[in-house]
């Protein structure tokens, strides 16, 4: 669009220095008494629209097109712009006309009309959006103190307000966008502002919802918001926070062609999608999530974005495919329009990829040496393990959606199922859902390619009820059935003879000896029961009062020595040694003496002549 201004001053007064820029026209002055300066000073912010081109003016700056007529004041532009002095003392004309070319300012016509502003005097607006062509356009006119303090108003001005809020500084760095390289310390100050501003909300937000600060980064360019993930860095971001700013950035950057990648296939999206992901940071640094990198990818390919942009973005899906779902994956296989599945190559790429970084990781990585003297897993192992368990798990569920569409060829099919290794599956059930699901689809399939697409299950892998159902599936080749059959024989057998290898083996003989040690302590604990009963019957038969009479029970069970006597036993015992009809070895120590001194008896072999009962014995 033509712009020509000018700036309207006292007849009286007349310009000699006009400056260009486009089509815009500013009338200065360049050098005159103090007595005309109030005069002109207010007229000057008075700015009219001409198409006509001052001819008469005695000097001239010009901006490609552009023309400024400077009028004739003393200390008004020649004094503060040091570029337009300099100009002017080389410039060598026959009248007093003067033009200096000022096409290369930053800002253009806007940034010198403000700095024109303040060489007159007059008021002018600093704000976020111009501060930063502002500022570079008083450093390109050589604008320092002590003659102009343009530049330490505008550094204040930045400080004080503009960088101190992330919308503000936000817009202070997309100014700086078209300024560069005249902005590049100042777009470095404007990212790091951003930078510590995210860093603040993310730790104390002070709006409602936390992650609001997200949509203030879609106005940014890559370039710019580089910057500003170089700044993240720079202050220890959390990776979380990093990946949260770049995924936000580049969803709501490229909101229309994620939302339509059919209608968004022109060079302009394109470039752009090709742009945002080239600045995404790495997969080490900040780990995107897997759903949006999907996406990503699924519009990557849909507007046919360079080679390296799509090989980029498959490597960082493979990165964290195992965090991925079937319906994320799914999407990447699918064309434009979302409904038919063209795009099976892609998928297989990304599942080989993350094959490969697992292959990598565990041979370059090794086992810890705790672990592998006690001859266990370390934990990254099997966090690997379980990461190739998940990404299986999710690769068959795709091939099982990928098997329903009648155009795909038994070759995409199969280099997406058997894109995982085999071993990797701890049950070939799922697989084995897929591989029928395709047969269904497909029943004009001869023997043979049948055969190919049952190449990619194990039938041995399979549980016993998917081998029953094998077994009777007519869709399934020859080959397939009998390898069922032959497993589910060859368990029986196993079975059959599992407990005669028992009594040879030594595992069998380890079984049988504990079986024999449990039988054993079986034995013994009831033995050991029966042994206490007994005790327990003794102790209550010895505890009972004898039925005979009692001179007899104490004379066949002498009484313990602890015991003491009692006055009735010892009645009893004076008694019985004055019965001379009672034998016993339990007579008295007279009686026992007497006969072992006579010597007609030993008192072992003692001959007891059992007394006749009667009714006036003592008991």
């Amino acid at each position: 669009m033509d712009r020509i201004t000018q700036w309207v001053s006292s007849q009286e007064i007349p310009t000699d220095l006009t400056i260009r820029i486009a089509d815009s026209i500013f009338p200065l002055h360049k050098d005159t008494t103090n007595s005309q300066e109030q005069q002109s000073a207010s007229n000057l912010p008075n700015l009219i629209g001409t198409t006509k081109l001052l001819l008469s003016q005695r000097s001239m700056i010009r901006m490609s097109e552009l023309c400024f007529s400077l009028l004739p004041l003393q200390a008004v532009m020649v004094p503060k712009c040091g570029y337009i002095r300099r100009a002017v003392a080389v410039a060598t004309t026959k009248d007093d006309t003067v033009e200096v070319d000022l096409s290369a300012i930053p800002g253009g016509a806007d940034a010198f009309e403000k700095a024109a502003r303040y060489c007159y005097g007059a008021n002018f607006e600093i704000t976020a959006s111009n501060a930063a062509a502002l500022r570079c356009a008083a450093a390109f006119l050589d604008m320092h103190p002590p003659a102009a303090d343009l530049p330490r108003r505008v550094d204040d001005f930045l400080a004080q307000s503009a960088l101190r809020s992330l919308p503000t500084a936000v817009a202070v760095l997309r100014s700086c966008e078209p300024l560069l390289p005249a902005a590049d310390d100042l777009l470095r100050r404007a990212a790091d502002a951003v930078a510590l501003r995210i860093c603040n909300e993310a730790l104390f937000p002070t709006r409602s919802p936390p992650g609001w600060w997200t949509t203030e980064l879609a106005a940014l360019s890559p370039a710019s918001f580089q910057k500003v993930e170089t700044a993240l860095r720079c202050r220890h971001a959390d990776s979380h926070l990093l990946a949260t700013a770049a995924s936000a950035y580049a969803e709501l950057a490229l909101a229309e062609v994620l939302a339509d990648p059919a209608g968004a296939g022109d060079d302009d999206h394109r470039q752009k999608v090709e742009s945002v992901v080239e600045v995404l940071p790495s997969g080490a640094d900040a780990p995107i999530p897997a759903a949006f990198l999907c996406r990503l990818l699924h519009a990557a390919v849909a507007i046919e974005a360079s080679h390296k942009t799509c090989r980029d973005l498959e490597l960082r899906a493979a990165a964290v495919l195992d965090q991925a779902t079937a319906p994320d994956l799914l999407a990447v296989a699918l064309d434009a329009a979302g409904e038919r599945v063209t795009n099976t190559d892609t998928v297989r790429r990304v599942i080989a990829a993350f094959v490969e970084r697992h292959a990598a990781s565990e041979s370059g990585g090794g086992r810890s040496r705790r672990a592998s003297m006690s001859g266990g897993r370390s934990a990254s192992e099997l966090d690997a393990a379980g990461a190739m368990e998940r990404v299986a798990k999710t690769v068959d569920e795709v091939a099982a959606e990928m098997a329903t569409e009648e155009t795909l060829a038994i070759s995409k099919f199969v280099g997406v199922a058997g894109a995982v290794p085999k071993e990797a599956r701890a049950s070939h059930d799922c697989l084995y859902r897929a591989v029928d699901i395709y047969l269904k689809t497909h029943p004009e399939l001869d023997e043979i390619e049948r055969e190919k697409v049952c190449s990619v299950m194990d039938p041995l892998r399979l549980s016993y009820q998917a081998r029953l159902h094998a077994s009777q599936n007519k869709r399934l080749p020859l080959q397939a059935v009998l390898s069922a059959l032959y497993y589910d024989q060859l368990k029986l057998r196993s079975a059959a003879t599992e407990e005669e290898d028992d009594g040879s083996s030594a595992a069998g003989k380890a079984r049988a000896q504990a079986r024999a040690d449990a039988s054993l302590a079986r034995e013994n604990e009831a033995l050991r029961s029966e042994l206490a009963r007994i005790r327990a019957y003794v102790s209550g038969m010895q505890q009972q009062p004898s039925k005979g009479s009692g001179s007899s029970s104490r004379a066949s069970s002498p009484a313990p020595a602890a015991k003491k006597a009692s006055f009735l036993g010892t009645v009893s015992r004076t008694l019985s040694r004055l019965n001379p009809f009672k034998g016993h070895h339990g007579w008295g120590k007279d009686t026992a003496s007497s006969i072992a001194a006579d010597g007609r008896r030993h008192s072992n072999t003692t001959h007891v002549v059992k007394p006749k009962r009667r009714r006036f014995s003592i008991s």
